[in-house]
């Protein structure tokens, strides 16, 4: 509903990240830090690669590091918020609807393609670039100026911005994306559609 939520969906993506139960929270804790931080000894239960929230869902790129990590996280990651979520606006059920929709990632291309559409998921909102699945946009310039100012997904600090560094880990990436400014901006200019439209997920 607003930025509390959405920061508080992001304390719960690092916060809920581990083997060990998450301590009790008040029911409105707010995070105030831009970098989570690690407070304890923690043993995690997925890699977050990626992230992006959107108006009323999420996108998430995982690897397990436990048996059934992808299972156990999104368990606590959605039972956690909702609980949250309902406490805050006085309401009651469950927040998510439907199972999870989970891809596999299974090649190079999809592994290739796969962090750039959770990072271009935003453009949703900008107008003239609503059609970026189509990798129709009528100004990049705009287009990343926009993504520059989204701060709900790991964009920033997959581009040196430091924004919400411990929750994720860029190693995945680390070799294939050095200058990932440099790479999202040409992979709007230029890519083919026919080269990605097997892994488009919407």
């Amino acid at each position: 509903m607003d930025d509390n939520d959405r920061l508080r969906f992001v304390h719960d993506l690092f916060e809920f990240n581990d083997t060990a139960p998450a301590p009790e929270f008040t029911r409105y804790r707010e995070v105030v830090s831009p970098d989570i931080g690690a407070r304890r000894t923690r043993k995690r239960i997925v890699d977050i690669h990626g992230w992006c929230i959107m108006g009323n869902h999420y996108h998430l790129l995982l690897s397990e590091r436990v048996e059934n990590g992808m299972s156990l996280f999104l368990k606590k990651l959605n039972v956690g918020y909702a609980m949250y979520f309902n406490g805050r606006y006085a309401r009651s059920g469950t927040l998510f609807q439907g199972r999870t929709k989970r891809i596999r990632i299974a090649s190079d291309a999809h592994f290739l393609h796969i962090l750039h559409y959770i990072h271009l998921n935003p453009l949703d909102f900008l107008k003239g670039a609503e059609s970026w699945r189509a990798l129709e946009i009528e100004h990049t310039k705009k287009a990343l100026e926009h993504l520059d100012d989204h701060r709900w997904s790991s964009y920033l600090d997959y581009c040196g911005k430091k924004n919400f560094p411990s929750v994720i880990n860029k190693e995945l990436f680390g070799d294939v994306f050095r200058n990932y400014q440099r790479t999202i901006t040409a992979y709007l200019k230029d890519i083919e559609l026919s080269e990605v439209k097997p892994f488009l997920l919407e």
